[in-house]
């Protein structure tokens, strides 16, 4: 299992991932809503160009090779890994080896916060798109837990859509891209959710995501992280 960070990595890149992911705003038109097989949402993400700035912004926020992720002191390990526990007992159907629920649990952590989301948000559009299945395929091929369409891969990524499959990977990926769409969209969380699902401006995903955050929220007194409300405050604008 690896060692997660919520903080390592913008301390490797002197703290500028999410400061080069705020200023790549670009046009993106928006996506033909397409239905795919089982519970794959993302597939109908259109491939649309990108300018070079924002481009070398979400390839050094996705980085060249598998996330090594490694907590930059004590106080930010038990931050995820206290949300980890908190949660632990709702994934238990869907992840029955322990080792391998807390593993995802605190790499949910550590990868929403690494891209100024709520870890709840992305528990939620996990349960959406891939119904926590690692190695889900949807019709038109996204893969993995966020299901990913494999152009991103050869866009901002290694160029191996196999790499898509490896779960801090694909957690990876789709957290720099939903961060994409909410800096796109000026933090519009309901217009990114479209972007994300590739239909924008219609109300059936983004209000599923949103009723799936609502079932991972965390009972009064729960375990807490920090910065967690970014994404939302950040809608609100």
């Amino acid at each position: 299992m690896d060692t997660l960070s919520p903080f390592a990595v913008d301390r490797r890149l002197g703290g500028r991932v999410r400061t080069w992911l705020s200023a790549a705003v670009c046009a993106v038109s928006a996506g033909v809503c397409a239905v795919v097989s089982g519970a794959a949402w993302a597939g109908a993400q259109v491939e649309e160009p990108l300018a070079d700035s924002v481009r070398t912004a979400l390839s050094a926020a996705i980085g060249r090779t598998e996330p090594v992720l490694v907590f930059a002191d004590a106080a930010q390990r038990q931050q995820c890994e206290g949300w980890a526990v908190s949660l632990e007992a709702k994934l238990l159907k869907r992840k029955p080896e322990e080792l391998v629920r807390r593993e995802f649990l605190q790499t949910v952590c550590y990868e929403a916060k690494r891209a100024g989301l709520e870890p709840g948000l992305v528990l939620g559009l996990i349960q959406v798109e891939s119904g926590f299945r690692k190695y889900a395929i949807s019709s038109v091929g996204a893969r993995g837990y966020m299901q990913i369409m494999p152009f991103w891969s050869r866009t901002i990524g290694n160029g191996d859509p196999a790499s898509l499959f490896h779960m801090q990977t694909n957690i990876r990926f789709g957290c720099v891209i939903l961060r994409h769409y909410l800096d796109v969209e000026r933090g519009n969380l309901f217009m990114a959710l479209g972007r994300y699902n590739g239909s924008r401006g219609r109300a059936e995903y983004p209000n599923m995501v949103t009723a799936a955050w609502r079932g991972w929220k965390l009972p009064e007194g729960g375990t807490q992280v920090a910065d967690a409300g970014a994404a939302a405050m950040a809608a609100r604008r």
